[in-house]
Parts: C-alpha cells; structure tokens; sequence
C-alpha cells in the first residue's frame, strides 16, 4: 500500500463496536441504558455530596469530583457512538478526532490522580487520624484537583501533538472513539520514538498514582493489623474495601490497554477493554461507593424525600 501523507487524511471512519447490520439495534439500546444509568446515578452522587451538609467534608468532595469525571469520560465517547450505531455515515473530522482525543486522554488519566488523592485522604484518615483535620482541607483537596489538571492536560496535548505527526495508510479506525492505540495501528510505519514517549508517558501519568495509591494502602495495611478494636478494624476495611476495587478495575484495564507494544495490539479485544472502562465502570462506580456506605444512602433518601414533599406541597397549592 503506498505510503500517504498525514495532511491527506481530513476525516477518519470509526468502525464501532461490531460491523454485523442485525446486532446494531441491540447494541444501541444496551448501551442507551447503561449510558443513561451512568450519567443518573453519577449527578445523584455529585447533589447528594453538594446538597447534604454531613457530606461537606473532603472526602466527598473527592468522591464527587469523581462523578465528574465519570459523566466526562462517558459523554466524550458514548453519544457520538450511538449516533454512529445507527447512521451510515460514521465518519469524524480530522480535526474532531484528534480534540477528543485529547479530552478523553485528559479525562481518563485525571481519574487515577483522583483515585490517588482518595488513597491520600484514607491513609491520613486511617493512620493520622487526630491530625486528619489539619492535615486534609476543602483547599489542599482543591490544589491537588487543579495541579492535577494542569499536569493531565500537558499529557494529553503531548499524546496529541505525537498523534498529528503520524503519517496514516487509511482511515478506517477499528474502534467507536478516536483513542490512540487504534491510531498507532493505522500509521504506515512503525513509529518508534513516538511509542517510546508514549509507553513513557504512561508510565509516569498511569503508573505514578497506582504506586503511590500502594504505597498508601501498604502502610493502611501496617495500621490495621495493629489494631486491636475490632470495630476500628471493621470501619477501616469498609471505608477502603469500595475505593481499593474501583482502582483495580480502572488500573487493570488501562494497563490491558496502554502499557504494551503496537505489536501486541489486538483491536478487537481492546474495544472490549474500552467498553468496560469507558461505560461499565462508570456506570458501577457510584453504586459501589453507595451500597456500603451509610452517609450516602442516608443523604440520597434525604433528598428523595425532600423532592418528594415539595412536589407534594406544590401540588396542594
């Protein structure tokens, strides 16, 4: 196939998640409602955390800020596949391709920085925690968030810039979203210095909060085995028992995904992969954080019951 440049390239064709005609009003239907479970149960998190005065304490703030990026992640990809699902046309400027790109790479590393600061948060709380209120504060959580930002979105426009100098033999993207590992298979040649930034980028942007949130957990670990309360011991596995899965299902798949050779690349089960961390996790994040736990249930029945009497003492009006 010859060689063409990258400028001839205006608009990518996304190929989503299956080319079988039968299976696309399934796939949009299941994927419509899981979308729609993700984005609800994401905002009820974020009103609850900022409506209830018993959630107004940096943990939460963390948690909702979460949420945010929960609703972010699934908004940058999903809508533009549904419409893809069922249209013929599921071309994507060059352009659009490469600013979702960067969104979605912000956005996704942006939540393992959150998830690191959670750690942060249940080791002090855990392990200091007389000093907790000292330590944790509304406006350290707040540094952490924006320098967070900063630091993520410097990444992705590094990820984005190295995307645009790749010169692409076609334009059919096996996957339902502009992500870079379907992008490095489309490029003519095997683009070595820019898979070498990439791994490296990933590694400290991935691979530096799931060390530390280790690193957290393994002297959380050293605190509860001297402990001696069972009801101490009891709380401290239950406040870490839902953060410690949503990390491993967000670090596990970004590692199954990133941190290998184009070579290795299988695009099929990475679009799996995709779905699960772009749609299934949000979508089970909010209700593992709120199944267990007493001060969100408390607060979400709270607020039902205040919309519920207000609905009622407007309708009596």
């Amino acid at each position: 196939m010859a060689t063409k440049n990258k400028t001839e390239v205006t608009e990518f064709v996304l190929l989503g998640l299956s080319s079988r005609p039968e299976m696309q009003p399934v796939i949009f239907g299941v994927v419509l409602i899981m979308y729609l479970i993700a984005v609800l149960g994401n905002t009820l998190l974020v009103l609850v955390a900022c409506s209830d005065p018993k959630l107004q304490t940096p943990m939460y703030f963390l948690l909702s800020q979460l949420s945010l990026i929960d609703i972010s992640l699934t908004t940058i990809t999903v809508p533009q596949m549904l419409v893809h699902t069922l249209s013929v046309d599921r071309s994507i400027s060059y352009n659009c391709c490469m600013t979702q790109l960067f969104f979605f790479m912000a956005v996704g590393s942006m939540e393992g920085h959150l998830l690191a600061a959670m750690a942060y948060d249940r080791y002090v709380a855990i392990c200091d925690p007389l000093r907790y209120s000292a330590i944790i504060s509304h406006s350290l959580c707040l540094r952490i968030t924006l320098t967070s930002w900063v630091v993520v979105s410097l990444n992705s426009l590094l990820y984005s810039v190295l995307v645009t100098r790749l010169t692409f033999c076609g334009n059919q993207v096996t996957h339902f979203f502009c992500d870079i590992t379907p992008l490095l298979k489309l490029s003519c040649t095997r683009p070595v210095v820019n898979e070498m930034l990439i791994f490296t980028e990933g590694v400290a942007v991935v691979g530096s909060p799931f060390l530390f949130i280790w690193g957290s957990y393994i002297r959380i670990g050293i605190a509860i085995a001297h402990m001696h309360s069972f009801a101490a011991l009891r709380k401290a596995l239950s406040t870490c028992g839902s953060h410690i899965l949503v990390v491993l299902l967000l670090f596990g798949s970004l590692a199954r995904m990133y941190l290998k050779p184009s070579s290795s690349y299988d695009l099929d089960q990475d679009r799996q992969v995709a779905v699960f961390y772009t749609l299934i996790s949000p979508m089970l994040n909010p209700i593992i954080y709120s199944l267990r736990n007493k001060d969100v249930k408390g607060a979400i029945w709270k607020l039902f019951r205040k919309l519920c009497t207000s609905e009622w003492l407007s309708d009596k009006e």
